[in-house]
């Protein structure tokens, strides 16, 4: 077993202060800010996967809790990107039923949801919902039946910002499967939102269902482009020709 100890120890290893000063300005952690008080080792994404990749599936439920609680942002990261190693490892094989570890999925999902709110930065959130509820959504419970999606509104009624965000990240992870309902409805749901981390999230999960199928986009946009922030409609329509950019802005 590997404890939240020993994975914070080879974190601060590699401490970096310069890095850290800089990573604070680009996470917006001043006073007001959306990642006020937030501290930071000053690592790189790469430096924390390498002691993820060497402490995954050996770190059990108790010491990962350790780490999501942790002060320091990579310390959490390498907490929820573990969590991302554990779903990978319950996720059925292609000779196996897709019920299999079902039950492992659901604690994984259910672990996830319970220290949400330790996912207080848009990377620790865009790295790791899509990869661990996204996926628990896709696959049958122990019992045949689907995960019940409304989990999805239930975040996005939250107050916390950070659970806002996984709603709509999460369906990242549903819209390679061509499965937009989830996205287009919390997109609505959204338009009248007031944070740009939301209208950037919600516009990103709109050019990504546009990537599937562009006719699903357009109708979309149709019907609610006047009610969307403009960051949501310019993050929305990024992929399209420069004429067709220009028709949707200029409407």
């Amino acid at each position: 077993m590997t404890t939240a100890t020993e994975i914070q120890a080879a974190l601060e290893s590699m401490r970096d202060e310069r890095q850290a000063a800089q990573l604070m300005r680009f996470f917006k952690t001043g006073k007001g800010d959306y990642g006020e008080g937030d501290r930071f080792l000053g690592l790189k994404c790469p430096q924390t996967r390498i002691v993820v990749r060497e402490a995954r599936r050996d770190v059990p439920f108790s010491e990962l809790e350790h780490l999501l609680y942790s002060p320091w942002h990579e310390v959490r990261l390498a907490g929820f990107l573990l969590l991302v190693e554990e779903m990978r490892a319950a996720l059925p094989g292609r000779r196996e039923a897709p019920t299999a570890r079902a039950e492992r999925r659901a604690e994984v999902a259910a672990f996830y949801l319970r220290h949400a709110r330790q996912a207080n930065n848009w990377d620790l959130v865009d790295l790791t919902c899509p990869k661990i509820i996204g996926e628990w959504l896709l696959w049958p419970s122990a019992d045949g039946s689907m995960p019940d999606r409304s989990i999805l509104d239930k975040l996005a009624e939250d107050t916390s910002l950070w659970k806002q965000r996984i709603s709509i990240v999460t369906t990242w992870r549903l819209i390679k499967e061509r499965q937009f309902n989830d996205t287009l409805r919390l997109a609505a749901k959204f338009l009248g939102h007031s944070h740009d981390l939301i209208h950037k999230a919600v516009g990103w999960m709109l050019r990504e269902v546009g990537k599937k199928d562009i006719d699903t986009l357009t109708d979309f946009l149709e019907s609610h482009y006047r009610d969307m922030p403009r960051t949501t409609l310019r993050y929305a329509i990024e992929k399209m020709d420069e004429r067709t950019r220009l028709y949707w802005l200029r409407r």
